[in-house]
């Protein structure tokens, strides 16, 4: 079986959760015996690296892709709507790298817009394998954090609406993420639900612990609609009137810290197992975003056995319930505050439990050599 994976960045060239899943997406199924053909970029700015780097960093030399093409993200003057001229120009780009080969694949798995010209070519009448899209969260569909993100959001939504219309599949985490695609108009028999996933080096092997006094966790960058804003509210009272700890990890602006003895700040960690290491001392991952998709940092929280506070936003319910963590209704102030609080009545052996049920549903669930083979099934090629 021979797959044309399109996507618009991979670990670890380009950061973050999308670039992350396609690299994953590369890497299992060539495990599982797929010719894989990945077609990716990097910033303008930015030196395409070799294939031999990427190969190494997925398979550590073992093994190698199908076949690996890098362009540069087209970069055009910041104007409005700059973004989707420059995605559907890179679309363009990868159109032309392809077309001459396209029908020799099976399957085109396309992550964002990176389908873009070759589905307006086959809304034409244009030949080719059939083409699934992910949107991974829907984000532009969901609740905006702020006026600005509404004005982007409302953009975004035609043309993310037109790809996912004129795919002949549609990837979905399921949950919220599926409602808004059916909403779109698409058929529930051209949904294809499946979960992101997490690596097995990923789960905690030493034995799961709690602190004596309970340490809360947030992973990720500052971003409006992760909700910090409303966290750092919530946590500039609670420090005055309860024990706990609370640690960012990642890049949290200077002027947007919290100056406590109880709020530590760690910046940005790549290293791997350094980031175990500040985990694993953790109880609790705090994730009160506006929108999600199917975030990997719960998943990675789960695998090294941390319960969870999160909303119910995305696939976000397919991950935590009553047996790993709180599930909020919403991203406020009131909200977070009275799950942290909840968190901080619960006796220690509650808290151990939801830590030790977590890494239990990422065994059972999550992890991407099972994944992989239902996303196969599911294709059914």
């Amino acid at each position: 079986m021979k797959i044309l994976l399109l996507t618009d960045g991979v670990t670890p060239f380009v950061l973050g959760g999308m670039s992350k899943h396609s690299a994953n997406l590369a890497k299992y199924l060539t495990l599982t015996g797929v010719e894989v053909a990945l077609v990716h970029c990097v910033a303008s700015d930015v030196d395409i690296p070799s294939d031999e780097k990427l190969n190494n960093y997925l398979f550590g030399g073992s093994q190698k892709l199908y076949k690996i093409i890098c362009l540069k993200f087209p970069s055009m003057a910041k104007f409005p709507g700059h973004y989707l001229k420059e995605s559907y120009r890179y679309s363009e780009l990868v159109f032309e790298k392809i077309k001459e080969e396209l029908n020799e694949y099976d399957f085109v798995y396309a992550k964002g817009f990176s389908a873009w010209k070759l589905l307006h070519n086959k809304s034409k009448g244009m030949k080719s394998p059939p083409v699934g899209v992910k949107f991974h969260g829907y984000e532009m569909f969901q609740k905006p954090p702020s006026f600005r993100s509404k004005i982007e959001s409302f953009f975004l939504r035609k043309p993310v609406k037109w790809n996912t219309v004129n795919a002949d599949y549609v990837f979905s985490y399921g949950a919220k993420i599926t409602d808004i695609i059916l909403g779109m108009g698409v058929s529930s028999n051209n949904i294809i639900e499946i979960s992101s996933g997490i690596d097995n080096e990923w789960l905690r092997k030493k034995k799961l612990t709690i602190n004596n006094v309970v340490k809360f966790i947030f992973l990720g960058r500052y971003e409006r609609r992760k909700g910090i804003e409303e966290l750092s509210y919530v946590l500039n009272n609670l420090v005055l009137h309860e024990n706990f700890e609370f640690h960012f990890i990642g890049p949290i602006p200077l002027n947007k810290q919290i100056k406590s003895k109880k709020i530590f700040y760690h910046g940005t960690v790549q290293e791997k197992v350094k980031l175990f290491d500040l985990l694993d001392l953790g109880d609790v991952l705090v994730c009160p975003s506006y929108s999600e998709g199917m975030p990997n940092v719960i998943l990675e929280g789960m695998a090294r056995g941390l319960a969870i506070v999160a909303t119910d936003v995305g696939a976000v319910q397919l991950l935590v319930s009553k047996k790993n963590g709180i599930l909020l209704n919403n991203c406020n102030e009131i909200l977070i505050r009275e799950a942290i609080r909840d968190v901080l009545l619960m006796d220690k052996n509650s808290i151990l439990n939801m830590k030790e049920n977590s890494i239990q549903i990422i065994k059972e669930n999550f992890l991407w050599q099972n994944i992989i083979f239902k996303l196969l099934h599911s294709l059914d090629i």
